[in-house]
């Protein structure tokens, strides 16, 4: 099964460049960051970039899931304010192992390669690459063992996605990204969902009221939220220089109720 929803984050995937303020936040981080491979079974192993909080305390931890463009450095600055906020953060390349030349989105030649190659992952493969990067979160010493599932555009879906193939996760964020419209799929799903969505967003928007029948004709908690003023992928949008400031007053906003309800996992 091939993940079709890569080919409608085009137009506001991330730039194969840094985002400036992006490579700021990171260079100026005091949290420890740390490169990992994650094993993910018949020897396939998922690189990780690690951050860890300024916490004496075992605190929860969030996988973050990157955009269609793969592991940027926007998705890592994310990672690294989630840190900052008292959790342990660990963001996953699902570009890793991709062939023989490309081990992970920095070997890929441009975003638009890398789009490319995303758009060929198995779906089953990219599930399971996610759940074992949910697994080893919740292992890690600096972990309360709550883990949950933060995602963007086509990370929004997998994220989605892995919350009904992890029953012990505890929460999954979507950000803009679509809800699955399988009954099968929503029967599996035990993990409270909240969807951060974009008020000019027509096409994910539209699968939204299809999700929330099923999801409530199933008993699953899910709750919507949609930011005035916003269009699909606002939340690495707010963070360009020329953002404008009702666009980062959406994204705080955003950022506002995320922390809020990650706080109910400590």
């Amino acid at each position: 099964m091939r993940l079709a929803s890569t080919l409608f984050c085009l137009v506001f995937a991330a730039p194969a460049v840094a985002l400036g303020g992006a490579m700021e936040r990171l260079e100026g981080s005091p949290r420890h960051h740390e490169w990992v491979e994650v094993p993910a079974g018949k020897g396939r192993a998922v690189r990780s970039y690690v951050v860890y909080p300024q916490a004496a305390g075992k605190r929860p931890a969030v996988v973050v899931i990157h955009e269609n463009r793969g592991l940027t450095d926007w998705v890592r600055s994310f990672a690294d304010r989630l840190a900052e906020a008292g959790y342990v953060a660990v963001a996953p390349d699902l570009l890793s192992g991709f062939d023989a030349e490309r081990a992970h989105t920095g070997d890929f030649a441009s975003s638009d390669a890398a789009r490319e190659a995303i758009s060929r992952l198995d779906a089953g493969q990219v599930t399971s690459d996610l759940r074992a990067v949910q697994r080893y979160a919740a292992a890690l010493p600096a972990s309360n063992g709550a883990t949950a599932a933060a995602g963007f555009c086509w990370g929004g879906a997998q994220s989605f996605r892995l919350a009904a193939h992890a029953p012990d996760l505890d929460a999954a964020f979507v950000f803009y990204g679509t809800g699955p419209q399988d009954e099968e799929v929503i029967r599996a799903i035990a993990a409270p969902v909240y969807g951060f969505y974009a008020s000019d967003d027509a096409r994910v928007n539209a699968t939204i009221a299809e999700t929330r029948r099923l999801m409530d004709l199933h008993g699953k908690t899910y709750e919507v939220e949609i930011y005035e003023g916003t269009g699909h992928g606002f939340m690495r949008q707010a963070d360009e220089p020329d953002a404008a400031a009702g666009l980062r007053a959406a994204s705080e906003a955003a950022w506002e109720r995320l922390t809020r309800l990650l706080a109910t996992l400590e």
